[in-house]
């Protein structure tokens, strides 16, 4: 199995998610990843500082802010926005970084790759877990 395949699965078996990203809009994709991971058990954190809450569930300005320690973080956002929360996760000691199509670039990666991360790209969880259902 490939390094990128391995962090999947265990990604996949980690229980406590950010959404960077996540918003109210049930057309956007921050919605439509934030809700599939709550759907399959995941205790799902939204980060949007556009936003306080999504359908009763507080979301939260930045990654400290959640009240407990996120296994991954899912990114829903533009490239220059998703380098913002590296210094963060490292920070919190968060591995384990999601992109979604559309959020990285290959800086992102090389910055990802470079401060030690543990990084997926080119796959989306959202399919992922229509998948399994």
């Amino acid at each position: 199995m490939d390094k990128m395949n391995a962090y999947k699965e265990e990604m996949l078996n980690k229980k406590v998610w950010a959404v960077v990203g996540a918003t109210p809009n049930e057309e956007k994709f921050g919605y439509k990843i934030w809700e599939i991971l709550k759907k399959h058990n995941y205790e799902t954190y939204g980060v949007n500082p556009k936003y306080d809450e999504i359908k009763g569930n507080k979301v939260y300005s930045s990654l400290k802010d959640i009240p407990v320690k996120p296994d991954v973080i899912d990114f829903v956002v533009p490239p220059k926005v998703t380098t913002t929360f590296f210094e963060e996760a490292k920070e919190l000691g968060i591995e384990y970084l999601w992109f979604q199509p559309g959020t990285f670039d290959e800086d992102v990666i090389k910055k990802a790759e470079e401060m030690g991360f543990k990084i997926l790209y080119h796959d989306c969880v959202l399919a992922t877990l229509k998948g399994r259902e």
